[in-house]
């Protein structure tokens, strides 16, 4: 039975992978920082909340994650742990700097001390290539970072590439583009919207402030994208991909199809508030999978109408049950 100890398991992408890897035998293992509010609720909704091991640790403490090391001695490591929303980083950059950037050094040098053999996943981001220098981003593509998260996960995705390059270890980034589900947290546009939408048809509110509704993006489902992430690390030779569904879609079509599966016409509904503008927006990001369907035999399965769909399904459920 092999061993994972997967950071950031309480959130959206740690319980679809810890779910995967539990379906796989491996023996699955959390790092979890002591909160003061529960945090379990999306390992509870998967059904997973005893199979998974949870051990205290933070990742910008070293000293935790070498103890941590040490008692689990695991196979794999996939570092998910991030200050994860974007437009917070420029309300606390150092936070996102130091929890987003320098606690994947953080991981790294911990895991060359230990066992170097250990297999390391880092999740990297699409928001890396921010100012898109080309149509269609692939591994190849310049970065240009336009958020401190953008920059805080540059930082730890070269780190990834050196440790890899200087101490052969195997290290591997995926380069996911967004990515959701009804577990996605509500800060998010994606989920603010499919609860919104939830909420409108109960008759709960009526209207739902966004920013940029021209924004597109590359959006796939997080389930389909674990599977990638694990992958990588079954390959022969440690590499970089590009994980993403090769379509876009704007802010303004998201919502015409959430609003339209339940019956309503979004421009009834949705109100612009520049208050949600970025100080730096991405325009535009659409990925290039082509590496991993060629080398790792991935591509997405879900659309992003079912996806959608999926998310309002659950945002109906969950409204209806408040």
């Amino acid at each position: 039975m092999k061993t994972a100890l997967v950071t950031g398991i309480t959130g959206q992408d740690g319980a679809y992978l810890a779910k995967f890897l539990l379906e796989k035998g491996y023996k699955v293992v959390g790092l979890k920082a002591r909160r003061s509010s529960e945090t379990h609720w999306r390992l509870s909704f998967l059904g997973i909340q005893e199979d998974v091991d949870l051990i205290e640790g933070d990742i910008t403490d070293p000293s935790s994650l070498i103890r941590v090391l040490k008692q689990t001695m695991p196979d794999e490591v996939y570092n998910l742990a991030a200050q994860s929303f974007v437009g917070t980083s420029w309300e606390q950059p150092i936070l996102t700097a130091n929890v987003t950037g320098v606690g994947v050094l953080n991981m790294l040098e911990a895991i060359r001390l230990v066992n170097p053999s250990i297999k390391f996943y880092q999740a990297s981001t699409s928001e890396m290539f921010g100012l898109i220098q080309e149509q269609m981003q692939s591994e190849k593509t310049p970065f240009y970072p336009r958020s401190p998260y953008g920059v805080s996960k540059l930082f730890g995705h070269w780190m990834t590439v050196n440790y890899r390059e200087s101490f052969q270890m195997f290290t591997c980034s995926g380069i996911l583009f967004n990515h959701e589900s009804p577990l996605r947290g509500i800060e998010f546009v994606t989920r603010k919207v499919t609860d919104g939408v939830a909420r409108i048809k109960l008759g709960k509110q009526n209207e739902l402030k966004l920013g940029n509704l021209d924004a597109k993006r590359d959006w796939g489902f997080a389930g389909d994208y674990v599977t990638a992430m694990w992958l990588m690390l079954q390959q022969a030779e440690p590499e970089d991909y590009v994980i993403a569904t090769g379509k876009t879609t704007s802010v303004r079509e998201f919502c015409k199809i959430a609003f339209e599966y339940v019956g309503l016409n979004y421009e009834d509904h949705v109100i612009v508030d520049p208050k949600f503008y970025r100080p730096a927006e991405v325009d535009i990001l659409l990925g290039n999978p082509d590496k991993a369907r060629k080398n790792l035999g991935w591509q997405a399965t879900t659309t992003t109408r079912q996806l959608i769909e999926q998310m309002v399904d659950a945002d109906l459920e969950r409204v209806k049950n408040e």
